[in-house]
């Protein structure tokens, strides 16, 4: 490991980052220096600049694994370097907003139904049922889940942040069979090593498998799971504030996306034209015109084009 490295990831815990983001960060940074098959202490701004171009215009990756590299570089040349450049020689872009799918009940169950392993079944489970990120999931211990109170602590979070969720009696009497399978005296969804929590790749695959074996038209990660879980509780009369909280998200504004993919939102949400309903049915049905008034001959101003009293053209200038 060369010195430069061992800084980055010493800086990066030092500042209480996730594990998977000192991961990605050291990543970002071992592929600039790839490219350019020089240490990234010995770049300049251009240098590195011209290597965000060639992302996006030969790479062409996608805008949030460009912003994660532009937040690894960003954080290796101001923080672990110590270099006072100008934060738009590193710019970060403006990321498109898509609404995410959803899933409704009837497809949650067709897509557990074609997941083999009891433990991959659990867990994503367990995230539509609580809205649980997979990485949440995956490490939750026994002692989390608090049957007394009907409710699950979440530890470390997105954030390093701790939170706490209902408890559904549905997934407590689920889990509570899983665990006779188990036995687990630590984690509640123990990997290979029964001393360490399953893998997120291996859960992401089988809800991928499952998906096509449920022929879901429609593209379904885990993380899918807990927007359902999200758009339905918001359909079920809960207020944006506490889906926030349930969620662990630290803006409103990233809750208030839901209010844009819930169904039941949109239906209830009145259309002005509705309140016109009697006006646009007399105006739509060919029978109920009135005949045009027949033009006065007589008259000097007369024409064959006479509007109706309620659509007078304007006086001239």
């Amino acid at each position: 490991m060369t010195p430069l490295r061992q800084r980055l990831i010493e800086d990066l815990q030092l500042r209480n980052y996730a594990p998977g983001t000192v991961r990605a960060y050291v990543d970002h940074v071992s592929w600039l220096a790839r490219y350019y098959r020089k240490s990234p202490d010995q770049l300049d701004q251009e240098q590195v600049r011209a290597y965000l171009v060639h992302l996006v215009q030969e790479r062409q990756l996608s805008w949030s694994h460009y912003n994660v590299t532009v937040c690894a570089l960003r954080f290796l040349y101001r923080v672990t370097l110590g270099r006072d450049w100008p934060i738009k020689h590193i710019p970060y872009a403006k990321r498109p907003r898509k609404l995410p799918s959803v899933l409704s009940g009837a497809e949650v169950i067709r897509l557990l139904e074609c997941v083999p392993k009891l433990l991959h079944r659990l867990v994503l489970l367990t995230i539509y049922g609580t809205g649980l990120r997979v990485s949440e999931a995956i490490r939750l211990r026994i002692e989390d889940i608090d049957s007394q109170r009907m409710l699950i602590h979440v530890r470390s979070g997105k954030g390093a942040k701790d939170r706490l969720v209902p408890l559904s009696p549905v997934l407590l009497a689920a889990l509570r069979v899983y665990w006779k399978t188990t036995r687990s005296r630590t984690w509640l969804f123990p990997g290979l090593d029964p001393e360490r929590p399953a893998h997120v790749p291996s859960i992401r695959r089988a809800c991928h498998r499952a998906a096509q074996a449920a022929r879901l038209n429609k593209p379904v990660t885990p993380h899918i799971l807990r927007h359902s879980f999200a758009t339905q509780i918001l359909e079920d009369g809960v207020d944006l504030r506490t889906i926030q909280k349930l969620l662990g998200h630290n803006s409103l504004r990233t809750t208030a996306l839901y209010t844009h993919i819930s169904i039941d939102h949109l239906q209830r949400t009145a259309m002005p034209l509705d309140r016109l309903a009697g006006d646009i049915g007399r105006l739509s049905s060919p029978a109920s015109a009135s005949p045009a008034p027949a033009p006065d001959l007589n008259s000097p101003t007369s024409s064959g084009d006479t509007p109706p009293s309620s659509c007078k053209p304007a006086d001239p200038p």
